[in-house]
């Protein structure tokens, strides 16, 4: 007998033509690059904080979690959790966490520390252009 699970993601299936909305498929739509190109402005180095991080908004209507382990070092990398694609918590204590099932990552890497997810976040490349952060 299927269970409700199946059934539901049965439906976005052929409604979507893809599996992604049953998780761990794929990226969510709300996380990654879009249309964006190598040299486009994220954000202001400023704007991502020496062990924290931010969300920013990128062309293509993606986003991105900027995280800046230590002052010369931006890493960038796909909010959208790996588990279910919620858009996980800029990090905390060198720990990002997704708000839905508690899946954490860690800050500097984005490797899994802690399911559900069973893989980490996925990293985009960036570098640190005078005062900003770009794609690279």
């Amino acid at each position: 007998m299927f269970g409700r699970r199946s059934v539901l993601c049965g439906a976005i299936a052929l409604a979507s033509g893809a599996l992604v909305a049953c998780g761990g498929g794929g990226p969510s739509r709300t996380g990654g690059i879009g249309s964006a190109k190598p040299g486009d402005r994220l954000a202001a180095l400023a704007e991502v904080p020496v062990g924290g991080g931010t969300l920013v908004d990128v062309a293509g209507n993606g986003r991105l979690l900027l995280v800046r382990p230590t002052k010369d070092d931006v890493r960038a990398f796909n909010p959208a959790c790996p588990h279910a694609g919620t858009i996980v918590n800029p990090p905390g204590g060198g720990v990002i966490t997704c708000p839905t099932h508690g899946s954490q990552f860690d800050a500097a890497t984005g490797d899994v520390r802690k399911g559900p997810s069973t893989s980490g976040l996925a990293r985009f490349a960036v570098r640190i252009e005078g005062d900003h952060v770009v794609l690279a």
